[in-house]
């Protein structure tokens, strides 16, 4: 099962074109997760900027918009990079992803340097509400926090790339039937790092079948999915992530998502926000009717 790093890798084959892999084992069904492309796409993103734009020295994805237009599939991926205005505070690129010649993700990202930034703050003592219960982090190393525990997602063996990481949800359930609050690091022991955060904003249990008791399995397609990096991760990464998910409509099949990102200390580290389809399983797993078959 290859890690992060690897599942990931991007090489470059010119000034504005990369290639990479994508793995089975970090797919749902047999769809790429689309918090594991989205961090594909920062990673080429990552890579873009230390080579062909390296003089600007915005080496940090501030922001991302992405778009999913049709089914991705494991295999390799062409991303093509269009340099769409580049700045002295910030500069925007255009992404495109491909495979068989199919034009599947778009995306525009925004990079910066977070280490640079300067100018007014402001401490607006924003919190979750309800709160999530406290944790004692050492205990959850164990699973012995009083207040969380090791958790299975409905139907893990459909989504495989749930198995990259270790869920911890609250003993006591869900402070709100659409909320979901979960502490989580990945199964092999290492630490998540600044391209992950786009794993980590797409990487959540699911919502639906804790809502409505069900032997079906589901699949949630993601249409677009909006990023916005608040903290810079150490250089090494961290074990611990704390996200919470946050559901406010699901009607005639569309859901949205808004997803809180924090680290061990509390500081908030991103917020993403989805828009999504709710599908049968039968729908991931369907053969592609036509070379371009769309979600």
């Amino acid at each position: 099962m290859p890690g992060w790093e690897e599942a990931t890798a991007v090489q470059k084959v010119s000034a504005n074109t990369y290639s990479c892999t994508l793995y089975e084992d970090w797919c749902i069904g047999s769809v790429p997760n689309g918090g594991y492309v989205t961090g594909c796409v920062l990673e080429v993103v990552k890579t873009h900027f230390n080579t062909s734009l390296a003089k600007q020295n915005q080496p940090h994805t501030i922001a991302l918009h992405i778009e999913f237009m049709r089914r991705t599939q494991t295999g390799p991926a062409l991303f093509t990079v269009e340099d769409v205005k580049l700045g002295r505070q910030a500069s925007v690129v255009h992404v495109t992803m491909t495979q068989d010649g199919r034009k599947e993700i778009v995306a525009y990202v925004t990079n910066s340097n977070i280490a640079a930034e300067e100018g007014f703050s402001f401490d607006t003592k924003h919190e979750p509400l309800p709160a999530p219960p406290p944790v004692d982090l050492a205990k959850l190393e164990t699973d012995s926090d009083e207040l969380w525990k090791l958790s299975e997602v409905p139907f893990a063996k459909f989504r495989k790339a749930t198995a990259q990481v270790n869920f911890h949800l609250p003993r006591a359930g869900p402070v709100r039937p659409n909320i979901v609050d979960e502490w989580f690091c990945w199964s092999d022991g290492t630490n998540f790092t600044q391209t992950s955060i786009g794993f980590v904003s797409d990487m959540y249990p699911q919502i639906v079948e804790n809502l409505k008791e069900t032997k079906e399995a589901f699949w949630y397609p993601t249409l677009l999915l909006n990023l916005d990096i608040k903290k810079l991760l150490p250089a090494e990464g961290v074990k611990w992530l704390r996200v919470r998910a946050e559901l406010k409509q699901i009607k005639n099949g569309r859901l949205d998502l808004g997803i809180w990102v924090h680290d061990a200390a509390g500081e908030l580290v991103a917020l993403s926000n989805h828009v999504g389809f709710v599908v049968s399983a039968s729908r991931n797993l369907a053969a592609r009717s036509k070379p371009d078959a769309k979600i």
